[in-house]
């Protein structure tokens, strides 16, 4: 393949293009990328998807010569779902092993141990998760979706669809307790009401007594903002309270850890959720990527999310960052990304916002439909409005803090 099929099937932008897939034989020393993830224990449904987009993205560049003429490397740590093991590994990839970049950390708590780590090393962080917003640190590039591009979209389409009373589920930790936060914010600027907000620690199997409250509350539909692998258990119990043939549920993080494939459709057929990802997206980009990652990982390979697409994305943003910068150097990336760099990646075109280090991204509304995903409506290049109020790097480049937008 040469270089110009290459560009058009990994769908990579003209700033891409401009910067190049420089093609030399490998260097000694390789450049070495740091992935920190859940590869198991309770939230492996999350991270393994990531790793192997990592991989496929290393692997792409890898087979155009790489980077500035020398081989990709990743250096991966499985933290084993343990916030000690993220610490210890985020002084591992800086100190010891001296990786380039990392890309890592799948909750807000994990980011929050791993982000002052790398930034007292001066070690790049890539941060490709969704989650609540706020965070402003010139180190720190969050390829997600944050709550002013999905959730702004999700509750009111939501009410629109089925009514104005709203009861709120929400995982105990950072995300839930802020973008619960907004889920009020968006349901009240609509006119709407919220009955209740619950809080669940990631452990915790049994909803009865919040099915219940439910039950009691009669609202016109739930928004969860539940995560991992033990809250897929609410679903289950929900369903099996007949609740979901009675009360819709929209949510904020339902299908990225693929719980519309292990669900039945009495299950989760008619959940509505807002994502800047989707398997079933149908354009060129997002077409010739599902076959390369079938044809690298199998056919029956998991379905792919946007917190894996988000994995993908944020590392062909870094690796076109370091080629317009012609150096690995921290400052000299974050310098180039800042610049302009955009990716038209399986998700539509991510661009690089200089002010936030965030993405401005395309977020499609779906209904779980038949353990897959139909798209109702897609809404083009939004900005990370939540995070844009507090944070400007430009201004103040000094910054280093997530703040508590007030809502």
């Amino acid at each position: 393949m040469d270089r110009r099929s290459f560009i058009r099937n990994v769908a990579v932008t003209a700033a891409a293009g401009a910067a190049g897939f420089p093609v030399a034989s490998h260097a000694a020393d390789d450049i070495v990328v740091g992935s920190i993830l859940d590869l198991s224990g309770g939230l492996d449904i999350y991270g393994r998807p990531m790793s192997d987009c990592l991989t496929l993205a290393m692997e792409e560049w890898n087979a155009h010569g790489g980077l500035l003429g020398k081989k990709l490397r990743i250096q991966s740590y499985d933290t084993q779902s343990s916030m000690q093991l993220y610490a210890q590994f985020a002084q591992q990839a800086a100190l010891k092993d001296k990786v380039s970049v990392v890309h890592g950390g799948i909750t807000s708590a994990s980011r929050e141990i791993i982000r002052p780590v790398l930034d007292r090393y001066k070690t790049l962080y890539f941060y490709e998760c969704l989650y609540e917003g706020g965070v402003c640190d010139r180190n720190t590039f969050s390829i997600g979706v944050t709550p002013g591009q999905t959730v702004a979209k999700l509750v009111p389409y939501a009410m629109n669809k089925w009514g104005k009373k709203v009861y709120v589920l929400a995982a105990d930790y950072n995300y839930g307790q802020i973008t619960s936060q907004w889920v009020k914010k968006y349901v009240q600027d609509n006119g709407g009401s919220v009955a209740s907000i619950d809080f669940f620690p990631l452990d915790v199997t049994n909803f009865a007594a919040s099915i219940a409250k439910i039950q009691l509350a009669k609202p016109d539909f739930v928004v969860s903002a539940l995560v991992g692998g033990s809250h897929i258990s609410f679903y289950r119990q929900w369903a099996a309270a007949g609740m979901r043939a009675k009360v819709p549920l929209a949510s904020t993080t339902f299908g990225l850890g693929n719980e519309q494939v292990v669900l039945s459709r009495e299950e989760s057929d008619g959940f509505l959720v807002a994502f800047n990802y989707f398997e079933e997206l149908n354009n060129p980009a997002n077409v010739q990527f599902k076959e390369r990652f079938a044809k690298r990982f199998g056919a029956n390979h998991s379905h792919l999310n946007a917190q894996a697409i988000g994995a993908y994305q944020g590392f062909h943003i870094w690796a076109q960052g370091v080629s317009k910068a012609g150096s690995v150097d921290q400052m000299k990336v974050i310098e180039a990304l800042e610049s302009g760099i955009t990716f038209d990646g399986p998700g539509g075109k991510a661009s690089v916002d200089a002010a936030t280090h965030h993405c401005v991204l395309d977020v499609s509304l779906a209904e779980v439909q038949n353990r897959g995903f139909k798209i109702v409506q897609t809404f083009n290049a939004q900005p990370p409005s939540d995070t844009s109020a507090v944070c400007n790097l430009i201004k103040n480049p000094r910054d280093n803090k997530q703040y508590v937008i007030k809502i």
